[in-house]
């Protein structure tokens, strides 16, 4: 499976984006789909998670109720809606896959494949 990242940019607090995650190889196999961030100095961590049936999501709790994780099976994409940013959702955010249903969803190890990154910088 390949993963394609798109959407980040440079916004203001307050503003909102919307990246994708475009799938593209043995999709079919997927499990479910994570978006995960980096911070400078700090280590990735997850943002949310949904299964490729689109039937199950979660979210941290630094982004619930804010950031929306969504799917599209027909276009093998899953979107990240991010509203009412903030300068600590700065960071790289990328998106990943997992074929099995093994493992903690939010876990970096519970996922077979990563994206390259998109940057998201959120100026105060």
């Amino acid at each position: 499976v390949q993963l394609v990242e798109s959407g980040g940019g440079l916004v203001q607090a307050g503003d909102s984006l919307r990246l994708s995650c475009a799938a593209s190889g043995r999709t079919f196999s997927i499990y479910a789909m994570g978006w995960f961030r980096q911070a400078p100095g700090k280590e990735r961590e997850f943002v949310a998670a949904i299964t490729w049936s689109g039937s199950s999501t979660d979210y941290s709790d630094s982004v619930k109720g804010r950031f929306t994780i969504s799917g599209d099976n027909a276009k093998s994409t899953v979107y990240l809606q991010m509203n009412s940013l903030k300068p600590e959702d700065t960071a790289v955010y990328y998106c990943a896959a997992r074929y099995y249903n093994s493992g903690a969803h939010y876990l970096i190890g519970s996922y077979d494949y990563w994206g390259q990154g998109t940057q998201v910088t959120v100026s105060s």
